[in-house]
């Protein structure tokens, strides 16, 4: 299977949930809902929500029943890269091919564009899909999106990132960065879709645990591509993990070593679907995708 050619589709369902959920770009905080919306409509690869639609459709729920919080986890990831780019944490200018938020509208407009869609991410998840029936899932949803986005999952992460930066950590320490920094909320997403399908709890761990070592491949290809690729390629301005001296595995263990580990994180998600019963389809494609990508 072509994971692009099946993402597709599904970009377009969860934009056109992104689209009814944002604000509208005008009224008294038209500034806001602009930078909202120039983020979250910049062109990026979808794969969170598609990874909560995949897990759904895998545990045998309904791909509409999960558009609303596939755009929460949307919501959560490109926040996370508007303060990511900021001047106080990456300082960069180019981000999915176009001036980053804070270069486009300004610094404090950037962090709060990001806080809003936090916030309105974790709305959307409270609320959808509706009904009292739902309640209890909607909570388990909000609950695991909390856990991958925290102080225990992606903030927590980053903040280690950050301080990493020029003093590399042994290659324990860059994995337990990157399972926090990426890996989380990717396994929060595919939590997400098993607890909507009302998966049973051995599976939607086993879910779990493949978004976490599907995420930890995605982000040893990240850091590949950061020094082999270009800005056109990439969307986003090459090279600079080595120039601020990130905490990467390249930087550790070279090129080639990396490409081999990303693969095998892949492959440890995929014995993970297989454990689970959900060995087939987009899930694997997914995973595979992750390590092998270029861009």
């Amino acid at each position: 299977m072509n994971p692009m050619a099946w993402i597709g589709p599904v970009a377009r369902s969860v934009d056109e949930a992104l689209d009814r959920l944002l604000p509208p770009d005008d009224g008294p905080a038209a500034t806001l809902a602009r930078a909202m919306r120039y983020a979250v409509f910049a062109g990026g690869k979808r794969l969170r929500p598609a990874l909560v639609v995949a897990a759904c459709e895998a545990c045998g729920g309904r791909t509409e029943d999960v558009a609303g919080p596939a755009a929460a986890v949307e919501m959560i990831h490109t926040y996370s890269l508007i303060h990511d780019d900021l001047p106080a944490m990456d300082d960069d200018d180019l981000r999915r091919g176009r001036p980053t938020v804070h270069r486009a509208f300004g610094e404090a407009e950037a962090i709060l564009a990001g806080d809003a869609l936090l916030t309105l991410a974790f709305e959307v998840l409270a609320t959808e899909p509706p009904g009292a029936g739902l309640a209890g899932r909607r909570a388990a949803a909000v609950a695991a999106a909390a856990r991958g986005a925290g102080p225990a999952g992606m903030v927590g992460g980053q903040m280690a990132d950050v301080e990493a930066e020029h003093r590399l950590p042994d290659a324990s320490g860059i994995e337990w960065i990157h399972r926090r920094k990426t890996g989380a909320l990717l396994a929060s997403a595919a939590r997400i879709g098993a607890i909507h399908a009302g998966a049973p709890p051995e599976v939607e761990e086993a879910l779990a645990r493949y978004g976490d070592e599907m995420g930890l491949a995605f982000q040893i290809a990240d850091d590949v591509l950061d020094r082999t690729s270009t800005a056109e390629e990439m969307g986003k301005t090459p090279g600079k993990d080595r120039r601020a001296g990130k905490a990467t595995y390249p930087a550790r263990i070279g090129l080639e070593a990396s490409r081999i580990e990303a693969q095998r994180h892949a492959a440890r998600a995929i014995e993970e679907l297989d454990r689970a019963g959900l060995g087939g389809g987009p899930l694997r494609a997914l995973a595979r995708f992750a390590a092998a990508r270029d861009r």
